[in-house]
C-alpha cells in the first residue's frame, strides 16, 4: 500500500477480553485482585530477603531478581488493562503501544533467562556442593544478572524496532488487551514475514537456551539425588527444587502457547 493511500493512525484500540459491561466489570474485580496478591506476595518477599541476613545467598539473591522482574512483567499490563475494563474505548496512544511492547518483551525475556539462572545454582549447589561458594560467588551471580538484563534488553529493543517499522493502514483495532506482537504482526499491512523470522529465531534463542539450562541442570540433579543414601537427603533436595520447577513449566507453557503461532 502506497504512503498516499495510508491512514496515519494515532493510537490504537483494543478489543479486550469481552464487550460486555458486566462480564467486563467482574474482570476488573478479577484482575485486581490477582494484580494485587502479585505486587504484594512478590514486594513481601524482596523486603523479606533484604532483611533477614540468613536469605542472603545465591539462591535468594536470584529469587529477589525474579520477583522484581514480576513485578515489573504484571504492571506492564495490569494497570492500562484494569483501566480499560471500566472505558467504553479501550485507545492507547502509538508511543505508549511501543512503550508497553518494550518493556514487555525486556521482562519476558529477564524472567526467562532468570529461571534458567536458577536452575544452574541449583545444580551447582546439589551436584558440586563443595564448590559452590566458588562457582556461585557474588560477583560471578551479580554478572548472570546483569546478562539476563542486558539480554532481555537487547532482543526487546530489536523486537519494539521491527515492529514498528511496520505500517498499520488497514486498521487500528488489535484483538487483544494489550499491546503484542503476534497481534500486532496480524495487524498490519505490511509484509511481516522478517518480522515473524526475527520473532521466532530470537523467542527460539531465549527460550531454547533456557529450556535447554533448566533440563541439563535437573538431568545432572536427577541422577545425583537418586545417589543419595539419605531418604532425608532426597527428600530436601526434591523439595528446594519443586517450586522452581513448577514456576518454569507454568512460564515457559504459557510462552510457548502464545508464541507457536503468530497469528
Amino acid at each position: 500500500m502506497t504512503a498516499e493511500n495510508c491512514t496515519v493512525f494515532t493510537d490504537f484500540i483494543f478489543l479486550g477480553l469481552s464487550g460486555r459491561q458486566d462480564v467486563q466489570q467482574g474482570l476488573f474485580l478479577l484482575f485486581l485482585l490477582v494484580y494485587g496478591v502479585t505486587v504484594v506476595a512478590n514486594v513481601g518477599m524482596i523486603l523479606l530477603i533484604k532483611v533477614d541476613p540468613r536469605l542472603h545467598t545465591p539462591m535468594y539473591y536470584f529469587l529477589s531478581n525474579l520477583s522484581f522482574c514480576d513485578i515489573c512483567y504484571s504492571s506492564t499490563i495490569s494497570p492500562k488493562m484494569l483501566a480499560d475494563f471500566l472505558s467504553e474505548q479501550k485507545r492507547i496512544p502509538y508511543s505508549v503501544c511501543a512503550t508497553q511492547l518494550y518493556f514487555f518483551g525486556d521482562f519476558a525475556d529477564v524472567e526467562c533467562l532468570m529461571l534458567a539462572v536458577m536452575a544452574y545454582d541449583r545444580y551447582v549447589a546439589i551436584c558440586n556442593p563443595l564448590l559452590y561458594t566458588i562457582a556461585m560467588s557474588r560477583g560471578i551471580c551479580t554478572q548472570l544478572v546483569a546478562i539476563a538484563y542486558i539480554l532481555g534488553l537487547v532482543d526487546s529493543v530489536i523486537h519494539t524496532c521491527c515492529t514498528f517499522q511496520l505500517s498499520f493502514c488497514n486498521s487500528n483495532i488489535i484483538n487483544h488487551f494489550f499491546c503484542d506482537n503476534p497481534p500486532l504482526l496480524a495487524l498490519s499491512s505490511s509484509d511481516t514475514s522478517i518480522n515473524e523470522i526475527v520473532m521466532f529465531t530470537f523467542i527460539g534463542c531465549v527460550v531454547g537456551t533456557s529450556i535447554i539450562t533448566v533440563l541439563l541442570s535437573y538431568s545432572y540433579i536427577l541422577t545425583t539425588i537418586l545417589r543419595m543414601n539419605s531418604a532425608e537427603g532426597r527428600r530436601k533436595a526434591f523439595s528446594t527444587c519443586a517450586s522452581h520447577l513448577t514456576a518454569v513449566a507454568i512460564f515457559h507453557g504459557t510462552l510457548l502457547f502464545m508464541y507457536s503461532d503468530p497469528a
